[in-house]
């Protein structure tokens, strides 16, 4: 791993987090808000890791607004944005309540606190079960529910979901943390604790390099290749470089297996979800949490 560019992916994160919250105010819209993000990113040297995630009340994740998008921010508003420099992956996320609404506030302080209790017992000896364990208890003990199918994850560099999940309840896992990088990101629901697919998003993912038909498919999937890898990106991103068209084409390279999108992730029963998120990086001497 490379620590410094590590701790400097992060150092950008949080120095975008601490400039964008004032900005958010309901009202805003939505594609502002992401453009403003990711433009700051790359302004201080960084790259997006993914587009911007700007999930409303029920939405729990995986929304970012399309090119023409018109959605203002409003109820609860996460925000998770990441930073990549040469691979190495920055991810947090923090919330907003825009309603000046109670439930709004308790469900951030649930999060929040869920993931401040966690980050006192992260360590390389730490089990995976012993931190869903003190997530879910924290949040509970605040009258909501973890996501119980959301959790958060390893990276390593290129690779924003490395394989392993950091669980938000106590799944028994006594796997241990040993060194490496997690996201560790505790979602609180006044609902039952479990999401589903929604609506189709705006956020793809390379997921086979093969041939397509399609001349213009063609000249996205190298432009894809060539700028994101296997990173995700946003369709307004190849809206902006190859116009409208690229649309149809992104949907025809997802029917040729060649994309992946991520559906909308939202809470089964409508209720409001609440995030928040850290990066950490665990060795065998301490534990650096690099967006603080």
């Amino acid at each position: 791993m490379d620590t410094e560019k590590i701790v400097v992916a992060g150092q950008i994160a949080s120095e975008v987090k601490s400039w964008i919250r004032p900005q958010i105010k309901k009202g805003v819209s939505l594609l502002e808000i992401a453009e403003a993000i990711e433009n700051k990113i790359c302004e201080l040297g960084g790259n997006p890791a993914f587009p911007v995630n700007l999930s409303i009340n029920e939405y729990a994740a995986h929304y970012t607004p399309s090119q023409d998008d018109e959605t203002l921010a409003h109820g609860l508003l996460k925000v998770d944005f990441g930073v990549e420099i040469e691979g190495w992956i920055a991810d947090n996320s923090f919330s907003v309540d825009l309603e000046n609404s109670r439930t709004n506030k308790d469900l951030i302080k649930a999060s929040q606190d869920a993931l401040s209790e966690a980050e006192k017992i992260l360590s390389a000896e730490t089990a995976f079960g012993e931190l869903g364990k003190v997530i879910e208890y924290t949040i509970k003990r605040h009258g909501f529910n973890p996501v119980a199918n959301l959790s958060g994850h390893s990276m390593e560099q290129y690779d924003l979901h490395a394989g392993i999940t950091v669980p938000n309840v106590d799944n028994k896992s006594e796997n241990v943390f040993y060194e490496g990088l997690y996201a560790i990101e505790p979602f609180a629901t006044d609902g039952t604790g479990i999401v589903h697919d929604g609506k189709k998003g705006n956020i793809f993912v390379l997921k086979k390099e093969k041939n397509t038909r399609l001349q213009l498919g063609r000249e996205i999937l190298e432009f894809i290749k060539d700028n994101y890898g296997f990173m995700p990106f946003a369709s307004r991103w190849i809206v902006k470089e190859f116009g409208s068209r690229a649309i149809l084409a992104l949907n025809q390279l997802e029917n040729e297996g060649i994309l992946h999108h991520y559906a909308v992730l939202t809470e089964e029963k409508g209720k409001l979800v609440s995030q928040a998120e850290n990066t950490f990086l665990v060795t065998r001497e301490e534990v650096i949490n690099t967006t603080k």
